[in-house]
C-alpha cells in the first residue's frame, strides 16, 4: 500500500488559517530572486525552507535556513537549498516567512484515533517534543475549558505562564490555533493526522504557527464505516438485573462444572424468584428438578436465562429463550471471538439471532451478573457482595470478583455487578449508562481493557457523569499491558494518554489500582461529596499527620485549610499546650475522655474546612484486645478498662458519622487497623454505620481529591 500523503507546509498553514489560527507571514517563490524580493516584502529577518507534498521532516536534511537579514543572504540560501533537491522530492517551491522570536514553543496537534476519532494533542514542543513527551489529549470537539484544563496539566505549565519577565501565553489566541486544528480535522475525513511544530509564543505571549503538516490517507484507503447498534431498553436491563425468574442452562450434578456452581450460586444466595434449570438427563440437582428443553416450561415466567451449554447449541436456544418470553440472556460459554476465526463468525451469528429475538445478550464469554436489590448471584464463581449502592461493570470477570472482594472485607456494599465478557452486544458502555439511571446505584465502577466504539463510550460516559460518579480502572496502559490485554479478550487496548484525555474530559474518576478505583467508588457512595479542597487532618499521633499532608500535597488537588482564629481559639481550649498549633492537628497524646469529639466538632462546623480526615481511631480498642488476651483478664479492673477503651472507639467512630451527616461534609477515618483487626471496635463501628475505613491516611486523601475532581467537574460547590 502507498504511503499517506501530506500537504506542503504552506498548503498545511492556509487551512489552519482559513479556521481562524495566527500564522507567520509568508510567500511560496520559485527561485533565488523572487525569493529575495519576497523576503523584503515581509521583513527581515526571514526564514528560507524547500517545501514540497514529499518534503515532510525538513530540518533532517537541512532544508531550513534560519536568521536571514538580507537580500544577498537570502539568495545564497534559497540557491543553496534548491541545489540539495533530491529526485525522489517531487516538486519543489522556495518557502520564505517571518521569522518569530520567542523562547517558548508548544505543539498542538491531531490525530485521528481508530476507537475515538478526531484527538487533539498539545505539549511541549520544539525539536525536544518527543523527549520530553508532555503532552494532554482531549477529543474533538473541545470547549475553551479543555484548553484551559491541557495548558494546566502540563509538566512544563510554569513555562507558559508569566515567565522570566515574559507574559503568559495569549489563552484566548492560543484557542484559535486549538480550534483550527480540531475543525481541520473534522471537517476533512481524508486528515489522518496534523502535526503543528512549533508554535511559537512570542515575548508578549503571542502564539504564532511557523510550520505545521497535514497527513492525509491513501487515496485507496476506505472509511470505515459507521455501524448503528440498537439498545435496549431500561426493561430488558431490568431483566438482567431484576429477573421475575431465572432459568439455568446446562445444569450439572457435578459440583466442579459451571452449570452446578451457577445453580448453587443462585440458590445459596437466596434469590426470591422462581428458578428452574435444564439438564438433558433430566437430573435432579441441589433439590431443582431439572427439565431437558426450554420448551417444557411455561411462557412469561422467566426473565433471565443463564448458559452453561456448549457454543454450538446456544444460538438455537436463543431462540427457544425468546419464545418463553425470556427478555436476557448471560452466556458464560466460550470459544467465540476470543478463540478463532470461526468462533468470531459463531458470535456475529449469536449476536445477530438475538437481536433479531429482541433478546439482550450479555457475554459470551463473561462471568456472571450480580444484583443485590434482588439477592441475585447469578455468577460461576463467588464471592456475593454485602448490599450497597456501588454498582460495577467490567470487561473482566476477574475484577468483578475483586472489586466484589473488596466490598465484603470492607462492608461497602454493591448493587449491582456484571462481567460483560466479550461485550459482543452489550458492552461496558451500555451498563455504565443503564447503571447511571438504576436508582438503586449511587456510584458506578468499571474495568475497561480494549476500546472498539469509542464515541459510544464517550457518549454513555459523558450522559453517565452527569449523573453520577464513575470511577475507572485501565488495562492495557503500558505496552506490555496492551498485549496481555489483546490476549486476554481479544479487544487491543487504545493509547492510554487518549483514555487519560476522555476521562479528564468528562469528569470519570480515573484510578490507577484495583484498591485506588474502590476507595474513591467507596468514598462516593457513603459519605457527602466536598464542596471545596480544604482539609483538614486530625491525628493522635505525629508521624500519621505528616504522611498524610505529604501525601495531600502531592496530589496537588487539595489543600490543607488555614484554620482561622476562632478555630484556633476552640482548640486551644481542648487540647493541652503542647498540641501542633497547626493544621495537621495533633493532639500530643493529651486525649481526654470528650477530646476527639470535640474537636471533631470543632474542625467539621468551621467555614473553612471541607473536609476532615481522622487518624488514629481503633488505638484504645487495640490495647483492649491485648489486655483481653492477655491472660489476666477480667481481673485487676481489666474487665471495666477493656469495655470502656472499646465504648470509646464505637464513640469516636460514631461522633464521625453523625457530624458528617448534619454538617454535609465528608468525614474520612482511616487507620491501619482497618486490615489488621477489622474487628476491632473502631473500624468495625465504621463499617456497622455504613461508611469506608481506610487503610491509611494518604489512600483516604486520594480518595477524597478523587471526590473533590469530580465534584467540580459538576459545578458543586467553590473552587
Amino acid at each position: 500500500m502507498a504511503s499517506a500523503r501530506t500537504l506542503s507546509e504552506h498548503d498545511s498553514k492556509l487551512a489552519l488559517a482559513q479556521h481562524g489560527a495566527r500564522v507567520s507571514r509568508e510567500e511560496v517563490v520559485a527561485d533565488p530572486a523572487s525569493a529575495a524580493r519576497a523576503a523584503a516584502s515581509i521583513g527581515f529577518p526571514v526564514v528560507v525552507k524547500l517545501v514540497g507534498e514529499r518534503l515532510a521532516h525538513k530540518s533532517e536534511r537541512g532544508l531550513v535556513k534560519l536568521g536571514l537579514r538580507d537580500a544577498a543572504s537570502v539568495e545564497s540560501a534559497a540557491t543553496e537549498l534548491l541545489g540539495k533537491k533530491q529526485p525522489g522530492d517531487g516538486e519543489v517551491s522556495l518557502l520564505v516567512a517571518e521569522q518569530v522570536g520567542g523562547s517558548r514553543e508548544l505543539i498542538v496537534g491531531m490525530v485521528r484515533d481508530p476507537a475515538f476519532g478526531v484527538v487533539v494533542v498539545i505539549g511541549a514542543g520544539g525539536v525536544t517534543a518527543e523527549a520530553l513527551g508532555d503532552t494532554q489529549m482531549r477529543l474533538a470537539p473541545l470547549t475553551r475549558n479543555d484548553l484551559d484544563d491541557m495548558l494546566d496539566s502540563l509538566a512544563t505549565k510554569a513555562v507558559y505562564g508569566e515567565f522570566r519577565n515574559q507574559r503568559p501565553v495569549n489563552r484566548d489566541a492560543l484557542w484559535k490555533i486549538v480550534d483550527a486544528v480540531a475543525r481541520v480535522g473534522a471537517s476533512r475525513t481524508d486528515v489522518v493526522s496534523i502535526d503543528v511544530n512549533p508554535v511559537i509564543v512570542t515575548a508578549d505571549g503571542e502564539p504564532v504557527v511557523v510550520d505545521a503538516l497535514v497527513e492525509l490517507a491513501d487515496e485507496g484507503a476506505s472509511t470505515p464505516r459507521e455501524v448503528k447498534i440498537p439498545r435496549h431498553s431500561d426493561d430488558a436491563f431490568r431483566a438482567l438485573f431484576d429477573p421475575r425468574g431465572v432459568v439455568v442452562l446446562g445444569a450439572s450434578t457435578h459440583p466442579g462444572k459451571f452449570g452446578f456452581v451457577s445453580l448453587h450460586n443462585l440458590l445459596a444466595s437466596g434469590y426470591k424468584g422462581k428458578v428452574a434449570a435444564t439438564n438433558l438427563s433430566r437430573e435432579n440437582v441441589l433439590g431443582i428438578q431439572t427439565v431437558e428443553s426450554l420448551t417444557e416450561l411455561p411462557k412469561g415466567e422467566y426473565d433471565l436465562a443463564f448458559f452453561c451449554t456448549p457454543a454450538a447449541a446456544n444460538e438455537s436456544l436463543i431462540k427457544q429463550c425468546a419464545e418463553r418470553g425470556i427478555k436476557a440472556a448471560f452466556v458464560t460459554s466460550a470459544g467465540y471471538g476470543e478463540a478463532d476465526d470461526a468462533g468470531k463468525e459463531a458470535e456475529r451469528n449469536l449476536v445477530a439471532t438475538a437481536a433479531q429475538h429482541g433478546v439482550l445478550l450479555a457475554g459470551p464469554n463473561g462471568q456472571g451478573v450480580v444484583s443485590t436489590p434482588s439477592t441475585l448471584c447469578a455468577q460461576i464463581v463467588a464471592p456475593y457482595p454485602p448490599s450497597g449502592s456501588i454498582s460495577i461493570a467490567s470487561q473482566s470477570g476477574n475484577f468483578v470478583s475483586s472489586f466484589m472482594n473488596l466490598a465484603r472485607s470492607t462492608g461497602v456494599g454493591i448493587a449491582r455487578a456484571v462481567s460483560a465478557g466479550n461485550a459482543a452486544a452489550v458492552d461496558v458502555a451500555d451498563f455504565v449508562e443503564w447503571m447511571s439511571r438504576d436508582e438503586a446505584t449511587r456510584v458506578v465502577l468499571s474495568y475497561v481493557e480494549g476500546v472498539t466504539d469509542g464515541h459510544r463510550l464517550r457518549e454513555a460516559l459523558a450522559r453517565a457523569t452527569s449523573r453520577k460518579p464513575v470511577v475507572m480502572l485501565k488495562g492495557g496502559a503500558s505496552a506490555e499491558g496492551a498485549r496481555a490485554a489483546a490476549s486476554h479478550t481479544g479487544a487491543m487496548a487504545s493509547d492510554i494518554k487518549v483514555f487519560d484525555g476522555l476521562c479528564r474530559q468528562l469528569g470519570v474518576v480515573r484510578a490507577d489500582t484495583v484498591d485506588e478505583a474502590f476507595d474513591a467508588a467507596a468514598l462516593m457512595s457513603t459519605s457527602p461529596l466536598p464542596r471545596g479542597n480544604r482539609v483538614a487532618i486530625l491525628t493522635t499521633a505525629g508521624g500519621w499527620g505528616v504522611v498524610t499532608a505529604d501525601a495531600l500535597s502531592r496530589d496537588g488537588v487539595l489543600q490543607l485549610a488555614a484554620l482561622p482564629t476562632e478555630v484556633m481559639e476552640q482548640l486551644d481550649s481542648l487540647l493541652p499546650a503542647r498540641w501542633s498549633r497547626n493544621n495537621p492537628v495533633d493532639c500530643a497524646g493529651g486525649e481526654t475522655r470528650d477530646t476527639i469529639p470535640a474537636v471533631l466538632e470543632v474542625l467539621a462546623k468551621s467555614s473553612a474546612v471541607d473536609a476532615v480526615v481522622y487518624l488514629g481511631i481503633g488505638i484504645q480498642a487495640n490495647q483492649a484486645r491485648l489486655m483481653r488476651e492477655g491472660g489476666f483478664h477480667p481481673d485487676h479492673g481489666l474487665a471495666r478498662i477493656v469495655d470502656y477503651h472499646e465504648r470509646q472507639d464505637e464513640r469516636f467512630a460514631t461522633a464521625a458519622h453523625e457530624l458528617s451527616r448534619d454538617t454535609g461534609k465528608p468525614i474520612l477515618v482511616a487507620t491501619e487497623l482497618a486490615v489488621a483487626d477489622p474487628n476491632n471496635a473502631g473500624p468495625a463501628t465504621v463499617q456497622r454505620l455504613g461508611g469506608m475505613c481506610f487503610a491509611s491516611g494518604p489512600r483516604a486523601v486520594r480518595a477524597l481529591a478523587h471526590a473533590y475532581e469530580y465534584a467540580r467537574h459538576r459545578g458543586l460547590g467553590h473552587a
